[in-house]
């Protein structure tokens, strides 16, 4: 199975860029041992059209193109689920063990995620109750994902 971060957007030059490249490579490193075919970050355009309900639309259909048929699509949405770690490796895991192609963890653009995308993932998540700006958001993601490939490998970055 290969996990997907798809983020609408483009990350500029910087802190945020660097510390992303950091978690993704050492999840990369460690993706093959824990069953998982890949890791990859899909940056997706934010759309241009005028209306707010347009541009998510079009973003959501960018996103859906990247889903394989078979893949666990989960949505970052400030009215999402706040989740421990824990619950975010076991729910990786269980989609590698169940044969999935991918898991699609998706970060929308400024104006959010379009709700047709939204009701048809198996998870909306939260980071917290706080806003986030998107560079940190994916950061964030980023050393979730690094961080549940270390917990599901039983390595021990991951203390409690």
């Amino acid at each position: 199975m290969r996990i997907v971060l798809a983020v609408v957007g483009r990350l500029k030059a910087g802190p945020e860029r660097e510390l992303s490249a950091r978690y993704l490579e050492r999840a990369q490193a460690a993706c093959r041992q824990v069953g998982l075919t890949s890791i990859d970050v899909r940056e997706i355009d934010e759309s241009r059209a005028r209306r707010s309900e347009d541009r998510k639309s079009e973003e959501a259909a960018a996103i859906t193109a990247l889903l394989a048929k078979g893949g666990r699509l989960i949505v970052c949405d400030e009215r999402g689920k706040s989740i421990s770690s824990e619950d975010f490796s076991r729910d990786i895991g269980t989609a590698r063990d169940a044969g999935e192609a991918s898991y699609v963890l998706v970060i929308g653009g400024p104006d959010g995620i379009a709700p047709e995308l939204r009701s048809s993932a198996s998870m909306a998540i939260a980071f917290g109750a706080m806003t986030w700006p998107h560079q940190l958001v994916r950061v964030m993601a980023l050393e979730q994902i690094y961080r549940a490939v270390t917990i599901l490998s039983g390595h021990p970055y991951h203390r409690v």
